[in-house]
């Protein structure tokens, strides 16, 4: 089981990978971290899903992580008396609080802060995008919309709003009993959904209290402004292309991909490329010839900006999980070819030597690598993420193993179980090292 990627890979558990045989195929052909979707999942089953990825990490003896993604605010429409309408372009829609079942010309918005922060000229994104409201009048009460892209509506749709700073916290009551059922596991990384500013990811901090990392999920146009003070106050980033592809303009988020994952290396902190990634697998058993590139060019770009990277597949509905997977395993070890060795500056590949052999134990056999000790904190995980090629790392951690856990999402980090760790770079520690990275 030899893994050497820069790239690691992240797989969703569902009804399809729920089971110990299939978590054990997926690990071994390839995942890294495991993500558990609190949207669909009680906390029984996450439960019983963490006490069987932990019973796989003993059997392989090789640190596993594990990432709760919390579910957030859902922002939806009330019901129709006729169960749904057609809406037409240049038709007026009011929204109100009122209960009543709705109609062609009215329908309920059961959140007083969307009411209370519109304004004239934002837009309302209804059912994923599909159809596209404009607010003309607005008060705390109502806001009368006109309907500038019309479609079929049903009950309870989503909403979502590009244009407005909803003064909301990310995190729901369901959310507040959901992450504390997972701290009570002992899971490595909380996902943050919906995060518009820094304060939503120190809340989550606080309540956290250090038991687990959080990972923020820019899903909000309002958070692509705030970005800086985001990743400092994250542990992790994740880019949901799909939400910011409803709320934005489809062209804008390839360059705001970038605009990410250059920031996030900067700061060497680890960032998921999510949503959709290998979807055609769902229901086929290969995927479709347009998204192998896309797929590879991901891959690419992880090997190319140095920075640590992490990708979700369609493993929790698909009829083929562990084959989706198998496609990144072995396109990390091709894309992680010698060459890129030369990129970068010369100041900072000879920073980076002086470092590597400043530290303990730097004398390691294998070629080129690099040993870093961190007994408490992510700081110097983050640093020597930020190397440049073709520098790995490994951990040697002499505290808990969640800690260990948890570090499975950084770039060329190879965690070392904290066994017969008694100094930090002891024989038995660099033997150790070396079976890791002989897997």
């Amino acid at each position: 089981m030899r893994r050497l990627r820069r790239i690691k890979i992240l797989a969703t558990l569902g009804p399809a990978s729920s089971d110990s045989a299939m978590i054990r195929r997926l690990f071994e052909a390839g995942a890294d971290v495991f993500r558990i979707n609190m949207s669909h999942t009680s906390h029984d089953t996450m439960r019983e899903l963490v006490k069987t990825i932990r019973n796989v990490e003993s059997s392989y003896g090789r640190p596993i992580g594990i990432l709760v993604d919390l579910q957030g605010p859902k922002l939806r429409l009330g019901s129709f008396a006729e169960g749904s309408i057609q809406l037409k372009n240049g038709e007026n829609l009011v929204l109100d609080s009122d209960k009543t079942p709705g109609d062609n010309t009215r329908v309920q918005l059961p959140h007083p802060e969307i009411l209370a922060a519109l304004r004239p000229g934002h837009a309302l994104l209804l059912d994923d995008g599909k159809v596209r409201l404009i607010a003309e009048e607005t008060s705390p009460e109502r806001a009368v919309t006109r309907v500038v892209i019309g479609g079929r509506m049903s009950d309870r749709k989503g909403v979502s709003l590009p244009d407005t700073d909803l003064p909301v916290s990310a995190m729901t009551p369901k959310d507040r009993a959901d992450l504390e059922a997972a701290l009570v596991t002992g899971v490595d990384w909380i996902a943050l959904s919906f995060v518009q500013r820094a304060e939503d990811v120190i809340e989550a901090k606080k309540l956290i209290r250090g038991r687990a990392a959080v990972m923020a999920k820019i899903e909000k146009p309002q958070a692509i402004d705030r970005l800086p003070e985001i990743i400092e106050a994250s542990d992790a980033l994740m880019v949901a292309r799909g939400d910011l592809g409803v709320e934005l303009p489809l062209e804008r988020v390839p360059s705001l991909q970038k605009q990410m994952t250059r920031l996030a290396r900067r700061a060497g902190k680890p960032v998921v490329v999510a949503t959709q990634m290998l979807e055609s697998m769902i229901q086929s058993p290969v995927p479709t010839r347009a998204i192998r590139p896309i797929a590879a060019c991901s891959t690419r770009s992880a090997r190319n900006r140095n920075r640590p990277s992490a990708t979700p597949l369609p493993t929790r509905r698909g009829k083929s999980p562990k084959r989706s997977i198998c496609p990144r395993s072995f396109a990390g070890p091709v894309l992680d070819r010698p060459r890129c060795a030369s990129r970068g500056s010369g100041r900072s590949r000879r920073w980076w030597r002086s470092r590597r052999t400043s530290q303990p134990g730097a004398s390691c056999p294998w070629s080129g690598a690099c040993i870093a000790s961190s007994r408490k904190t992510r700081k110097t995980w983050t640093t020597w993420s930020t190397a440049p090629a073709p520098s790995r790392f490994a951990m040697v951690l002499p505290g808990r193993a969640s800690v260990s856990s948890s570090s499975r999402a950084y770039r060329s980090a190879l965690p070392v179980p904290p066994t017969c760790c008694a100094s930090p770079l002891s024989a038995r520690a660099t033997t150790l090292i070396c079976e890791a990275g002989s897997r």
